[in-house]
């Protein structure tokens, strides 16, 4: 069963690994791997990956990108959110910090953004507004 507006966004909003994937050119399939992302309902997404990257050459070609993010338990259920790229920003120690919050545990936060930071090179925010969702609860299975 399809989830309603609300349910996606919350769904969405959680903090999830998602697969972003992005068109990889004539001859390829998409380029899908896993990223950190941020979003707010009703907002827009953000990623931050490596101003160098593939995936930033690939999501700057094709103007847009999707994340698609899963879970099997208490119930299988996902969220798939495609759209355009509405800006592109260097990443700020902030926005790292933020991100990073998300996922790690709050003593790590520090440590990996001061690595991140310094090892990681330029990073990008890029801000992707939803434009076509896809979600599903397949209830208890």
């Amino acid at each position: 069963m399809a989830l309603t507006r609300e349910e996606r966004e919350q769904f969405l909003a959680e903090p999830r690994v998602a697969a972003l994937a992005v068109d990889a050119g004539a001859g390829r399939a998409p380029l899908t791997v896993p990223i950190w992302y941020q979003y707010a309902p009703g907002g827009d997404v953000w990623v931050m990956t490596g101003l160098d990257s593939r995936k930033n050459r690939l999501i700057g070609a094709a103007g847009r990108f999707s994340l698609m993010v899963d879970r099997v338990e208490p119930t299988v259920r996902y969220v798939s959110v495609e759209g355009p790229v509405v800006g592109t920003t260097p990443a700020t120690p902030e926005q790292l910090r933020e991100i990073s919050a998300r996922y790690l545990p709050a003593d790590k936060v520090e440590g990996y953004v001061s690595a991140a930071w310094k090892d990681h090179g330029e990073q990008v925010v890029l801000r992707m507004r939803p434009e076509h969702w896809v979600s599903s609860d397949l209830g208890s299975l």
